[in-house]
């Protein structure tokens, strides 16, 4: 009877109902009982049911100044929380995740642990239960979930599914679609983003098969965080293998199920990144030290903002960022007709270190070397793109921006470059051999801005390239809201 009434519930209320279910460890059944209970309590003057030590309820009157909108302020409360089912693999990271717990209800998430039966060997359900105030889940046919498909509830009533530590048995099932327990059956019947920390030895990790697997779950949508290069639990075992940290996966998390604000959405940025090859013959060429690392670190953070970004690459070794439609180019002169072909943008930011000279008549052949020593190789200036663009009369981007590379003399020569070619900002910085930012991946750089009088020089400390990156996005959204 009880089964039946539950079912021919709309799903609003079922979901209300799993989800109060869930939070107070009960079965739905018990959670109907406990309900229908408190509203008989209620129409005879009694407070709601509370358990006590012998598991009998309590029945008090209720106080007159009692508000009648109490529960639809929790219900609020409960909505307004993300929630979380951490599913914790079988590795011994498993101790972290139990911090992990912690760390995730720190940034307002609602947990739910399920426990696999390699897990269990390295912590418990009690523990689990206890860190997330509320109960562990570690078999897929529960006894107390007597009518309710409970890997569909813990699947679907969350908001993400987090996976720490992935072990690489864990991600092989996943990428087979196995479903063969509670934590792989709850993976292939959910629809939420899914976030994995993946934790294995190194040479799990590198294992061709482990390569397969990663990559197909990454075409499948799945997100990852990690793993982190460090020493392994194995004595003597070292490399990239360990579990990100819980502080670093709660903020993966985070960002997943509280999306950072997107200040660039609706504009079109246009970014250059890498070096120019500038070919001689067939098989020589002119180039920089430039790793293009700062530009396709901007690309990701300008799209993470929201915007809709063109990167036009010169030849690098780097993926391309997710989400930014990538242009791959060779010489000064592509990358030109790339530029052009991308506008209109309302920013443009020229990171690419382009080659200021070619040579002037390229080798049809691979040039010989001869007795009379080496040929003379006659150069010729390549076009300025960032005086070119700066410079349109119609179809500029709002805000142009260029880099400048120095290695002396960095404020002057940015602020004369700044005037010399027209643009909003200059980004610069020291790239001497000392400094080890060409190819590294720290920068310290000084922004200079436009001003009606003299350039101002904002100086930024040394940080990773990724955390330029953002601070220059911000630096972008704000002035364009600005002057919107």
């Amino acid at each position: 009877m009880a089964n039946l009434t539950i079912r021919k519930l709309d799903e609003l209320l079922k979901a209300e109902l799993r989800q109060r279910a869930a939070a107070n460890g009960r079965s739905m059944e018990d959670e109907v009982r406990v309900i229908l209970r408190d509203a008989v309590h209620q129409r005879h003057g009694f407070a709601p049911s509370l358990p006590q030590a012998g598991g009998a309820a309590a029945a008090e009157p209720v106080p007159d100044d009692a508000s009648p909108d109490k529960h639809e302020a929790f219900s609020a409360s409960k909505a307004a929380t993300a929630r979380v089912t951490l599913i914790v693999g079988g590795g011994i990271a498993a101790y972290k995740a139990m911090d992990l717990i912690r760390r995730l209800k720190e940034r307002g998430a609602d947990v739910r642990v399920v426990l696999t039966k390699a897990a269990q060997q390295f912590v418990s359900p009690l523990t689990a239960s206890a860190l997330a105030h509320q109960r562990c889940y570690t078999d897929l046919f529960d006894p107390q979930s007597e009518f309710d498909a409970g890997h569909i509830r813990l699947a679907r009533d969350c908001d993400l599914i987090v996976v720490a530590p992935a072990t690489a048995d864990l991600m092989a099932k996943m990428a087979g679609g196995h479903a063969d327990d509670l934590a792989t059956a709850i993976l292939l019947a959910t629809n939420r983003p899914v976030l994995l920390a993946p934790a294995m030895n190194p040479l799990m990790w590198n294992n061709p098969a482990t390569r397969r697997n990663v990559d197909q779950l990454r075409r499948d949508g799945v997100a990852m965080v990690g793993p982190n290069a460090g020493e392994m639990a194995e004595r003597g075992e070292a490399g990239t293998g360990r579990m990100a940290e819980p502080i670093e996966i709660a903020a993966a998390a985070q960002a997943l199920f509280a999306p950072p604000p997107r200040p660039l959405r609706g504009r079109r940025v246009l970014i250059t990144a890498g070096p120019t090859h500038e070919p001689i013959d067939p098989v020589r060429y002119i180039a920089n030290r430039s790793s293009g690392k700062q530009g396709y670190a901007i690309a990701a953070a300008a799209a993470r903002a929201g915007a809709e970004v063109v990167l036009i690459s010169g030849p690098v070794d780097l993926a391309a960022p997710d989400g930014v439609t990538l242009t791959r180019v060779e010489s000064a002169r592509d990358m030109l007709t790339a530029v052009h072909a991308a506008l209109p943008a309302d920013v443009a930011i020229f990171a690419a270190a382009v080659a200021d000279w070619r040579v002037a008549s390229e080798g049809d052949q691979k040039i010989k070397k001869g007795a009379g020593g080496p040929p003379p190789l006659q150069l010729t200036e390549n076009p300025d793109i960032l005086a070119t663009i700066s410079k349109l009369a119609e179809g500029r981007p709002k805000l142009v921006i260029g880099f400048a590379a120095e290695t002396e003399n960095l404020l002057d020569n940015a602020r004369a470059k700044l005037a010399r070619k027209g643009c909003d900002w200059i980004v610069a910085n020291d790239v001497s051999p000392a400094t080890g930012v060409m190819g590294g991946d720290r920068n310290t750089v000084h922004l200079l801005m436009k001003s009606a009088d003299a350039a101002t020089i904002d100086s930024w400390p040394v940080m990773t390239k990724d955390d330029v990156a953002r601070a220059l996005v911000q630096r972008i959204a704000q002035t364009l809201e600005v002057h919107a």
